[in-house]
């Protein structure tokens, strides 16, 4: 049986040894470090690789928000956050949190929050598994097709093909999204959170490189930090200082700002049906 390797973080000893005595119940997780801090479990996490890591968000120094922030993509962990503080519940989800359990911790709660990331990694798994191959089918197409035709143009036509999927990475499974699912594109610090079919994935990448791997007609960028797909936008608000406010077909709604305008702009123009509001001031 694989086990589920996990690391441990809280800064008060004594939730620490609950959560500790918690968890050794299941015999199907490997308790691989418990950590007092931010820095500990920042190390412990590139020491070991764990499959998850179960930590506090308030703590002295690094929080653990700076911890998640902290780690490299390829390390990344599934994460839940244990914590007395629901105020924290959509930053967490945000950055891709498989749960968010509050404290005085219950055991059926945090067995709940267990099977999840027990789910999620059979899924990344078997997604990274199927990515794989689907890369290799993708790279056979192209070498049969450089093969059977020098044409630079039909060559160019293979690689927009291949472009129409995005190849998310983490901790040594591809996910490949299709670029025509994905909603929209927030930038969270060396990371980016790709929006699409209600799920958020999380890639190390900048905006600019990830804007190049991406269809230009489709992906527009209305912020410093964000991209969007122009098929989910269903109505924009118009404000009177040149920003408009999007609401995307999930409910989503996103600022687009002044120095970002025109693509939206010429958007309104070329789609005569899209909805206005009365110009309000902000």
């Amino acid at each position: 049986m694989n086990k589920l390797t996990v690391v441990l973080v809280d800064d008060e000893p004594l939730a620490l040894r609950l959560l500790q005595s918690m968890l050794e119940e299941h015999q199907d997780l490997d308790i691989l470090a418990c950590c007092r801090n931010g820095r500990e479990a920042v190390q412990a996490v590139s020491e070991h690789s764990p499959d998850l890591l179960i930590l506090d968000v308030q703590m002295p120094g690094i929080n653990g928000f700076d911890v998640v922030r902290s780690l490299q993509a390829d390390t990344m962990p599934l994460v839940i956050f244990a914590t007395a503080f629901d105020q924290y519940a959509l930053k967490a989800f945000e950055v891709h949190a498989v749960d968010y359990v509050l404290k005085p911790l219950d055991p059926r709660r945090l067995e709940t929050a267990l099977e999840r990331a027990r789910q999620r990694l059979v899924q990344m798994r078997s997604e990274g598994e199927e990515g794989n191959q689907e890369e290799k089918k993708r790279l056979m197409r192209s070498f049969e097709e450089r093969g059977n035709n020098s044409n630079p143009s039909a060559e160019s036509a293979a690689a927009h093909t291949a472009s129409q999927r995005l190849a998310i990475k983490d901790r040594g499974s591809i996910t490949m999204v299709t670029q025509q699912d994905i909603e929209w594109i927030d930038a969270a610090g060396d990371y980016m959170c790709v929006h699409a079919k209600g799920e958020t994935h999380v890639m190390r990448s900048t905006i600019k490189d990830l804007q190049k791997q991406l269809c230009p007609n489709l992906f527009k960028r209305i912020h410093r930090s964000t991209l969007v797909n122009l098929n989910f936008i269903v109505h924009i608000k118009v404000l009177t200082k040149g920003e408009y406010f999007l609401t995307l077909s999930s409910g989503a709604k996103l600022k687009v700002s002044r120095n970002y305008r025109l693509p939206i702009k010429e958007f309104l123009d070329f789609n005569k049906q899209a909805s206005l509001t009365t110009p309000q001031t902000s």
